[in-house]
């Protein structure tokens, strides 16, 4: 045997030796370990691992039976409802591609995202029946449509071909589904909002998605069988990977439809709940419930949460109820939650507000992700770690996504220099935790939902009384961040504010329209552009 070095044994990789990672062997093991265990709670229904498993088995032998394969897409816009749930392993197991859409959004965006992702299938829950059916209308896919009729929901109508009910009962239970043959195949298509244009669609692989899934459960500190309450979007970056990420600790996945106090409270009490993720606004939705809503919860509940940091009073609060928080930042891109404040013992002793201040930081990579840093965007020279300095920070890793669907030119700049860029800008600490300073890309990021500040502004100036728009992050207790639209009209025109909302509501999805308006002329350069970071100023002293 000719050897080049010692370690050779002379013997490729092989299926006994190597599998590709995918988060789909989770539900897999889960059933077959604890098949009993109760995998999904929704309302009076509850499934167990084993029979979560067949459904999801079922659902791959059904699409493949309607010849859906090997990257097809799947488009979903549901809730957080069992089907939802059972797409995540579903649509792997057929070997399709799974496209969560975002029911926040307006029919010509969920439009674009079926004609841009090239859907051949949608499943969608009757309470999305009125922007869904206008949706396909504009679309103009020949598409399978399915419907979810969830009894927990009244309204809306049916407009597929078939129910999911009868079309799980198409495939079989013991389908023989296969890992993919490359780790690094396609599991999921996200879209982002992007600063200009059209929303960029984000690939995401196998192999991420399993290694997020299991740093998010290394820096929760999750352990087995969390009982976990789906107040997070399971359609935002793919519930964060945690779909995935409860199969593989043999959890409870306690589905919730809207996101309410007295629901949430509720079933934190029947179910004893113990994690749930969120975005800010659902912290100070929790912090600031009645006391009456709160009696009864007698046990911990961990909290992740992301976007801007909660604010010190409703950290505070959250402490008191016995509700610790971790706080997680990322992107689209790197598959949601991608870096961690990661928690020291020694900052316990500290007063609520200095915690307060560093849990602000976004923190450090998580434990499966190679490296971020904070750089100069141009040269990718790292920034001194003074706290000081503003660069941008960048991700390199595993947890990074394949690319932008049909768009080379953003994803070549997106990776230029061997590092994906996020477009955020931030300082770095001594201790090498990051923190974000500002976004680049003008985003605005309100109760954990993108908002592209350009979208708004290019809404506003199709306005007839409008002459310039400039649109920036005015910061809100409630929601984190809220649009603020500072306006310029037209010589003669008179507009007031209510007639600034109507427009804007009738013009794009409910949240993103600007919560302030103000009048008058903008600040500029000697070369015409507008000064965004003196509007900024103005919308945080309109807050303080």
């Amino acid at each position: 045997m000719n050897t080049e070095h010692i370690y050779e044994t002379g013997l490729d990789k092989n299926q006994a030796n190597y599998t590709p990672l995918s988060p789909l062997t989770f539900i897999e093991r889960a059933a077959s370990v604890y098949p009993d265990y109760v995998s999904v709670v929704h309302g009076e229904t509850r499934f167990t691992w084993a029979e979560t498993y067949a459904r999801c088995r079922r659902l791959a032998s059904a699409l493949r039976n309607r010849g859906i394969g090997k990257n097809d897409t799947v488009s979903v816009m549901l809730p957080n409802i069992p089907a939802m749930y059972e797409a995540h392993f579903g649509v792997g197991m057929a070997g399709a591609v799974l496209n969560a859409l975002n029911y926040r959004l307006d029919a010509d965006a969920i439009a674009f995202m079926l004609d841009h992702g090239e859907a051949r299938v949608l499943i969608t829950d009757r309470e999305f029946s009125p922007v869904i059916k206008t949706a396909i209308a504009k679309s103009g896919r020949d598409l399978v449509v399915i419907d979810v009729d969830d009894p927990l929901y009244e309204g809306g109508e049916l407009l597929g071909e078939i129910d999911y009910e009868s079309f799980l009962m198409e495939g079989d239970p013991d389908f023989d589904w296969s890992l993919p043959p490359d780790e690094w195949d396609a599991i999921a298509l996200c879209y982002t909002s992007g600063t200009t244009g059209d929303p960029k669609g984000v690939v995401t692989h196998h192999r991420g998605a399993y290694l997020n899934a299991i740093s998010n459960l290394l820096v929760w500190n999750t352990g087995a069988h969390p009982v976990y309450l789906w107040t997070l979007p399971m359609f935002h970056c793919n519930g964060w990977c945690f779909p995935w990420g409860i199969a593989a600790v043999i959890g409870t996945n306690v589905c919730l439809r809207a996101v309410r106090a007295d629901a949430i409270f509720s079933l934190i009490r029947k179910e004893q709940v113990d994690h749930l993720c969120g975005a800010p606004i659902v912290l100070n939705l929790l912090a600031n419930a009645p006391a009456e809503l709160k009696q009864g919860v007698n046990h911990q509940v961990k909290v992740m949460t992301a976007a801007s940091a909660p604010p010190p009073a409703v950290l505070q609060a959250m402490e008191e109820m016995n509700f610790p928080v971790t706080h997680v930042y990322g992107l689209t891109e790197v598959y949601g939650p991608a870096v961690v404040c990661a928690w020291r013992e020694q900052w316990n002793d500290l007063p609520i507000e200095k915690q307060a201040e560093i849990k602000a930081r976004q923190g450090v990579r998580y434990p499966l992700q190679e490296a971020i840093m904070v750089a100069d965007p141009e040269t990718l020279e790292p920034v001194p770690k003074d706290g000081e300095t503003v660069g941008e920070i960048f991700h390199r890793g595993n947890i990074v996504m394949k690319g932008y669907l049909k768009n080379a030119g953003a994803t070549e700049e997106a990776f230029r220099g061997g590092w994906f860029h996020s477009g955020d800008l931030a300082v770095w600490h001594e201790d090498g935790y990051a923190e974000i300073k500002d976004r680049s890309k003008d985003i605005i990021i309100s109760g954990g939902e993108n908002i592209s500040s350009i979208e708004v502004e290019n809404t506003l100036y199709h306005h007839p009384a409008i002459l310039e728009a400039a649109v920036v992050a005015r910061p809100d207790e409630k929601w984190g961040e809220t649009p603020c639209a500072f306006v310029t009209l037209k010589d003669g025109e008179i507009l007031s504010e209510e007639e600034v909302f109507e427009f804007c509501r009738a013009n794009m999805a409910r949240f993103k329209v600007p919560k302030t308006i103000v009048f008058g002329p903008l600040p500029k350069t000697s070369t015409g552009k507008i000064q965004k970071f003196i509007l900024r100023a103005r919308a945080s002293e309109m807050s303080a």
